[in-house]
């Protein structure tokens, strides 16, 4: 699905990514390791089409990345990634629904109140749907923001530190059901974690150290 060929990222004379080589594929679950500064977010930026490398190439389902106009880019990254951070990211004037339905606004998507019901109700929240955030658990903002991420049927979903605001028992059922949820669709996984026991679950583990892959 995705092929990462020699890829690199540099500010300003500071190199972040050097020489990566990568593939994702299809339904795959992957762990992404290294220290703070190592490059892991980079490279979920660069995966997830936020960022663009400044050198190698990146391949989706063989085309590449770089040919493409910013428009089909930004189109390419909304259909197909879903995005979860460690601070969850959720709008606070916006209820737990209306923060789902965020993710469809620009997608042409009909019936996107139902959607979102849904996909709430997938993750066990039918019960807060009328909920701001700073009325939800840790725990339950972190499920709302997997319901976004999954309610626009994203081929992969990128997760950056999703338990690193949680404490260990609600971050090892959050990995759970984000398992559950993407093994049902077929959706491609890749989490930066530190936790062994969370690694311990994914189908394979890469390392990064100084902007290069260690272990692959």
């Amino acid at each position: 699905m995705i092929e990462l060929r020699g890829v690199a990222k540099a500010i300003g004379g500071l190199s972040l990514l050097d020489g990566i080589d990568l593939t994702l594929r299809g339904g795959e679950k992957l762990a992404v390791l290294g220290r703070s500064g190592s490059g892991k977010s980079t490279l979920l930026s660069i995966l997830g089409l936020l960022a663009e490398q400044s050198a190698g190439r990146y391949l989706f389902e063989g085309r590449d990345i770089a040919r493409l106009r910013a428009g089909r880019r930004d189109a390419l990254r909304a259909r197909t990634f879903g995005f979860i951070f460690q601070r969850f990211c959720l709008l606070p004037h916006l209820n737990a629904v209306e923060n789902v339905e965020v993710a469809l606004l620009h997608q042409g998507v009909k019936r996107r109140r139902d959607k979102a019901l849904h996909a709430l109700a997938e993750v066990g929240l039918e019960d807060r749907t009328v909920h701001r955030p700073a009325q939800l658990s840790g725990g339950e903002q972190q499920r709302v923001a997997l319901a976004r991420a999954l309610v626009v049927e994203p081929a992969v979903i990128l997760a950056d530190e999703p338990t690193g605001s949680l404490d260990e028992e609600t971050g090892h059922t959050m990995m759970a059901l984000m398992h559950r949820l993407t093994a049902q669709r077929g959706t491609s996984l890749v989490v930066v974690t530190h936790d062994p026991v969370i690694v311990a679950s994914f189908d394979r583990t890469i390392a990064l150290e100084k902007g290069r892959l260690v272990k692959a």
